[in-house]
């Protein structure tokens, strides 16, 4: 809450959501008089000199803001009695997270800002020495009101005390957005030129950006934001009392127990939390592994290539990139410790690796009967040889695809009995919580993600377990290589565990809470509201792509499940489909009205993240496109896929996706006041923007081409979207 109307109009940052979240029941006043930037009374109400201020550039502005709130945050978790040690540590903490807040804002290319010293110096990999400690000092105390109960000067003992703790705590300390970013891989880490990941998005609640990205990755809402956030205040409090391990120890319980009540498990104990669905394939396979009593495994894969890019070396329990979620370094392909010889239809192999694809080479979907034959032809042939089955279900592909079907594995597990594993791929999530439970109670393993249809942050996945697979904890040994890659916090507490880290990943941890925000609301929404939403979006939505002429319209078949009462998981929820190339697109020339010849996977991928860029740039402002909505409109939706076209003779295409996320029906902070009908038509109407630009982008290729505008976190300056 805002105190004044010369703060009103001095406070730009309001507008800011990662701000606004985080400010929201606080009190800012102007204190014009004051010595410092700001300070905090007693009361916790925050001063801001702004006067001193509004000559700054917003950034700045920003800055200092997030450094008061932050201060106010840690001394609202101030022990009853309070002790010097904890004012100081919190002084120390709250520089440091609005140091990394301050780096989080992209420079755009070729403009110069001179950082703050203290910025610097508080937002490095290791400590300050202790002389700028020691300077650091004055400075940081000075915004405490209840400062005359501080030295002035820090003592060589309580600076000591102070380098010990700050060695100990720098890496969990930060803001949300920063410590979201961790416990991940690469993909996670914000480009400096963009403000976001690898993905396209953010940490940072991006309300003015199109968001229809829920098949590959969202940036986080308001709501997941806050969520994030409680969590992390819980934290940073606990880290400043060194109680950090132990509250990090039942944040995650926390996490475990919501997920279980959520899909109807008895409790925490059958929920393994993962930063991914593709740890969880590593974590399914070491659990199916502890059955095979000597036995070699076949791990049989339904159509990788829509999964995620490194499953199949997951599934044969190689390392599956660079760097794993514990910030091991390792060589990707080779065998992860414990898991033992992976290869290709391979007898003498620990572990055996077998595909079944859905889609032919002109990417047609393959027939489900044709699929179930593949799939009964390798069980009986691993089966033959003496190996233990791990077998996939793939519910969905990232286009939507299902395999095989219900009724293919009830005739597996009649057929088969003990001798098949079967894990079900869900992580994209878009089925039912009931289906869910219903699969566990039939004995089936289910890898699920709050990163796709619940649009909560990147990377964070559970493996759900029957009660058959977690027996299996309570004995045996998990391979060694998991310590690499999980912690103890994040498996139940067995025998097989023991061996883990007791080190928690807190950036997993927050990022499911933020998850948990989003599938609350969801959950708060009648399943039949839930349907006639997602009905009302996809029917328009689908109607607006084949009116395109710049656009294909591919077919997915809505999934074929058992009817449940009220359910909605049988309506396809991904819209894909193929652009047309402009004449300057690497597929070649121009195709006619008649024909349709689309552009390939390199050009796909331009056009990705060209739609989630100000294109501003491209255009001088004398011409009409430069102010035309659409120019500076970022559009977030799902990556390409390569899709087999036979129209490029046989090389791959890029099918684009829009796609209907748990937001759509639930809705967002930023949609208060807005009823479902006028939300929907907005949603529609943003589904219009992206086909528009789409087409927009076709039309000036060449130009876009040359400028290569990069994707942004927020569009540039001079628009007006961000105030939106």
């Amino acid at each position: 809450m805002l105190a004044g109307a010369s703060v009103e109009t001095f406070l730009q940052w309001s507008r800011r959501p990662d701000l606004r979240v985080i400010a929201e029941q606080r009190i800012v006043r102007n204190a014009s008089k004051a010595a410092s930037s700001f300070h905090i009374s007693a009361d916790g109400v925050i001063n801001l000199n702004a006067d001193a201020l509004c000559e700054k550039n917003l950034r700045y502005q920003a800055f200092v803001v997030r450094h008061a709130l932050e201060l106010a945050i840690l001394l609202d978790g101030m022990p009853a009695e309070a002790s010097q040690q904890y004012n100081i540590r919190a002084c120390f903490a709250a520089a440091r997270t609005a140091a990394l807040f301050y780096d989080l804002d992209a420079v755009p290319s070729g403009r110069k800002e001179n950082r703050p010293d203290r910025v610097s110096l508080m937002s490095g990999e290791t400590i300050p020495d202790r002389k700028e400690i020691r300077k650091l000092w004055p400075e940081l105390r000075a915004p405490l009101l209840m400062a005359d109960d501080l030295p002035l000067h820090l003592s060589d003992a309580e600076l000591d005390e102070l380098v010990a703790w700050l060695n100990r705590s720098w890496a969990f300390i930060g803001p949300a957005e920063t410590l979201m970013a961790a416990g991940g891989d690469a993909r996670l880490l914000l480009d400096p030129q963009t403000g976001l990941n690898h993905y396209g998005c953010s940490h940072r609640p991006r309300p003015w950006a199109v968001t229809f990205a829920s098949s590959t990755a969202s940036s986080v809402s308001e709501r997941g934001f806050a969520g994030a956030e409680k969590a992390r205040q819980r934290l940073q409090q606990a880290v400043i009392s060194d109680d950090g391990k132990a509250v990090l120890t039942i944040l995650a319980r926390e996490v475990r127990a919501f997920l279980a009540s959520y899909f109807g498990l008895p409790d925490e104990d059958r929920v393994v939390l993962a930063p991914s669905g593709t740890d969880c394939e590593l974590a399914a396979l070491a659990i199916s592994l502890l059955r095979c009593g000597g036995r070699g495994l076949t791990n049989i894969l339904i159509a990788p290539d829509e999964t995620g890019s490194g499953v199949p070396l997951a599934a044969g329990g190689r390392h599956f990139s660079a760097d794993t979620a514990r910030r091991s370094a390792v060589v990707r392909g080779e065998p992860i410790n414990g898991f033992g010889r992976c290869g290709k239809n391979d007898q003498n192999s620990d572990i055996d690796v077998d595909y079944v694809s859905i889609r032919d080479a002109d990417g047609t979907a393959i027939p489900p009967e044709s699929i179930a034959r593949q799939c009964r032809e390798r069980i009986v042939k691993a089966i033959s040889r003496g190996r233990h089955v791990l077998l996939h279900q793939l519910d969905l592909s990232k286009t939507g695809l299902l395999a095989p079907g219900e009724t293919t594995l009830a005739d597996f597990a009649s057929d088969f009995e003990q001798k098949v594993d079967v894990v079900v791929d869900a992580c994209q999530d878009r089925v039912i919580p009931e289906r869910i439970e219903n699969w566990i109670a039939h004995g089936r393993a289910v890898m699920i993600t709050g990163s796709k249809f619940i649009t909560g942050p990147p990377f964070c996945g559970a493996l759900l377990l029957p009660v058959q697979w977690r027996e299996r904890l309570n004995q045996g040994h998990l391979p060694e290589g998991l310590r690499d890659y999980a912690g103890r916090s994040e498996w139940p507490d067995c025998v097989a565990t023991r061996h883990l880290p007791d080190n928690a990943n807190y950036g997993l941890i927050l990022r499911w809470h933020a998850a948990i925000a989003e599938m609350k609301a969801l959950r708060a929404v009648p399943s039949s509201e839930t349907r006639a939403c997602l009905e009302r979006f996809l029917s328009a939505v689908k109607v607006a792509l084949a009116d395109s002429n710049d656009i294909l319209l591919l077919e997915t078949p809505s999934p074929s499940r058992p009817e449940l009462p009220d359910a909605w998981d049988d309506i396809a929820t991904i819209l894909c489909f193929l652009v047309r190339a402009p004449k300057s697109a690497s597929a070649g020339v121009q195709s006619s009205d008649e024909s349709f010849l689309p552009i390939g996977l390199e050009d796909a991928r331009r056009l990705y993240r060209w739609l989630n860029a100000d294109l501003s740039a491209v255009f001088s402002p004398e011409e009409p496109e430069y102010s035309s909505r659409l120019v500076r409109r970022l559009c977030h939706i799902g990556q390409p896929v390569a899709m087999p076209s036979a129209a490029l003779d046989g090389a791959s295409a890029g099918a684009l996706r829009i796609s209907a996320g748990a937001r759509l029906v639930s809705g967002e902070p930023s949609h208060e006041g807005m009823n479902t009908e006028l939300r929907l038509e907005r949603e529609i109407a943003d589904a219009h923007d992206v086909i528009a630009k789409i087409s927009l982008i076709r039309r000036h290729w060449n130009r876009i081409l040359v400028v290569n505008p990069l994707p942004t976190y927020a569009p540039h300056p001079e628009s007006n979207e961000v105030e939106a």
